[in-house]
């Protein structure tokens, strides 16, 4: 589904992340990726979904080169991903329209859209929480809440920076339920090697511009 060829980047200021990096990602992986602050896994996430483009080598994703911003038009409808801030991903009033925003877009009627926002929130367990205001929710609302919004798309791939960063116990058992009952592929990002222990079937460390299998 994902494929990375010999990928090479470098921030502006000179920050040199990856060089000849390769990775693939196929239909039904869960994979784990772990590293130190700075070592290139968020940028890898950016990356696949065209936030940000590389210096050098191929992306290949659903069997298409990507490399314009109309080639990840495609990719985004079909991608989630999931910000390590939630405020990053949260920007409407009340969680109903947070969780509408995306369908809506795609100009699905809004009846549908309706029905879309009632089945998403009781799939992360939100039920009844279409009218509240986002911005008073707790840390671990508004992280299933931003979940929420990419299984609003029906993404084929959940691309998930730190999903359980900041959270308490209870709310981090919960997305770690959610992501192995509602997903099928995704990647996970994260310093916590009990949460990717948990919710993933194969771990990379990034180090030093590559991905290694731990």
């Amino acid at each position: 589904m994902i494929t990375l060829k010999n990928i090479s980047f470098t921030y502006p200021n000179g920050l040199k992340v990856f060089e000849n990096m390769n990775f693939e990602l196929h239909n039904g992986d869960r994979v784990g990726i772990v590293g130190h602050n700075g070592s290139g896994k968020t940028t890898l996430l950016h990356l696949i979904v065209g936030l940000l483009k590389p210096d050098a080598g191929d992306i290949i994703i659903f069997g298409k080169p990507r490399k314009t911003e109309k080639d990840y038009r495609e990719v985004r409808k079909r991608v989630g991903l999931l910000f390590q801030d939630p405020e990053d991903q949260l920007f409407c009033p009340t969680v109903a329209e947070d969780v509408a925003f995306g369908p809506l877009n795609l100009r699905i009627p809004k009846d549908e859209v309706h029905r879309i926002v009632k089945r998403t929130l009781e799939e992360v367990g939100l039920s009844g929480f279409e009218d509240r205001v986002t911005y008073n929710l707790s840390g671990g609302e508004k992280k299933l809440v931003s979940l929420a919004t990419l299984f609003a798309m029906g993404p084929e791939v959940l691309l998930l920076d730190e999903p359980t960063a900041g959270l308490d116990e209870d709310a981090t058992k919960k997305i770690e339920e959610i992501l192995r009952e509602k997903a099928d592929t995704y990647i996970v990002v994260s310093h916590l090697r009990d949460v990717l222990e948990e919710t993933t079937d194969r771990i990379f460390k990034m180090e030093h511009g590559h991905l290694e299998a731990v």
